[in-house]
């Protein structure tokens, strides 16, 4: 589960309130109950009282089993007592627990030391908000994607992309490889790294998805913000270490060596980790080699799986038939 810690600090912290929540609202009708019935508190303090008994008598040396069975028959005692007296006030007999939104992990995220379903939900779901934020595409899938606007050999080689980009998303597992989106703008270059990336996200994999432009301003605060030995602070170690980066419109950021240097340790870094990375550019090769010099383009392109793709804006011909309806 390679997601940022942003994520997983808002996810944690979600479920930090669940179960402060479930245990406020417990601890407020066991108050409740002992208003009304005082020896309910008594119970209380006396299976406390056993519970610690209990415990001393396991750390005794000795013969420790009768004793134990005597605690336990106290113990049941109180128990029977207790749920009278809540039957009596017409309480159902779990009043007094935690109600906990996820029973299995009453609320911590993790079972067995590993993360619970609620964790994963959460984190899936803050990812595909934070996606949704990001673009002003939304969240695009591939149904959403139409073949209608390209037309001639460029709708024949949209189509096998689009075929390639659904079976990426499909079979996506670590292992992956890396996918090189190029073309002019509007041919659906995000459109498709978005679609890709909502059906990774619902494989429960962390996503990270941004604009290169986007990133680099960052990149650029925190290089002033932190200290000189971590000059990239968080986000850098966030976009090393993601389950699957997509850098939308790669050559789109402020020229500088800082940021060129950056980009170019983050593909190495991804590529020594064999972690898969989307990128996609307007760039052509030529542009691309220039901008970021011949080692990083090189294993960019020797690396990656490079999608071509073709045809004319297709954003403009969706707002004329917009305007033409």
């Amino acid at each position: 589960m390679g997601y940022s810690k942003e994520i997983f600090d808002i996810a944690t912290e979600t479920l930090s309130q669940r179960r402060n929540t479930a245990l406020a609202t417990a601890q407020r009708h066991k108050e409740e109950f002992y208003a009304v019935c005082p020896r309910a508190r008594e119970i209380e303090s006396e299976l406390s009282a056993l519970a610690a008994r209990t415990a001393r008598s396991v750390l005794q040396s000795g013969n420790t089993k009768s004793a134990l069975e005597r605690l336990r028959d106290q113990s049941l005692m109180l128990q029977k007592e207790r749920a009278e007296l809540m039957t009596e006030n017409r309480l159902p007999l779990d009043w007094l627990e935690p109600k906990y939104t996820c029973p299995k992990c009453s609320d911590t995220g993790f079972v067995g030391g590993k993360a619970c379903t609620c964790l994963r939900s959460l984190l899936r779901s803050e990812s595909l908000r934070r996606l949704n934020a990001a673009s002003a595409l939304g969240i695009s899938s591939f149904r959403d994607f139409s073949l209608d606007y390209y037309t001639g050999q460029d709708r024949t080689d949209m189509k096998k992309i689009l075929s390639v980009c659904k079976d990426y998303a499909s079979a996506f597992s670590m292992s992956s490889s890396s996918l090189l989106m190029m073309g002019g703008t509007g041919l659906g270059k995000t459109h498709l790294s978005l679609a890709i990336a909502g059906e990774v996200i619902e494989k429960n994999f962390g996503v990270l998805y941004g604009t290169v432009s986007s990133f680099a301003r960052t990149l650029e605060r925190e290089r002033f913000s932190q200290p000189d030995d971590t000059p990239e602070g968080d986000l850098f170690t966030s976009l090393e270490n993601c389950d699957l980066l997509i850098l939308d419109d790669l050559g789109t950021e402020p020229q500088s060596a800082y940021l060129t240097s950056c980009i170019s340790e983050l593909i190495d870094a991804r590529l020594g980790r064999k972690l898969p990375t989307i990128i996609t550019t307007n760039l052509s090769s030529s542009d691309l080699q220039r901008r970021y010099g011949e080692r990083t383009v090189s294993r960019i392109f020797g690396m990656y799986t490079v999608l071509g793709f073709s045809g004319s804006d297709i954003r403009l011909k969706k707002r004329s038939a917009a305007v033409g309806k």
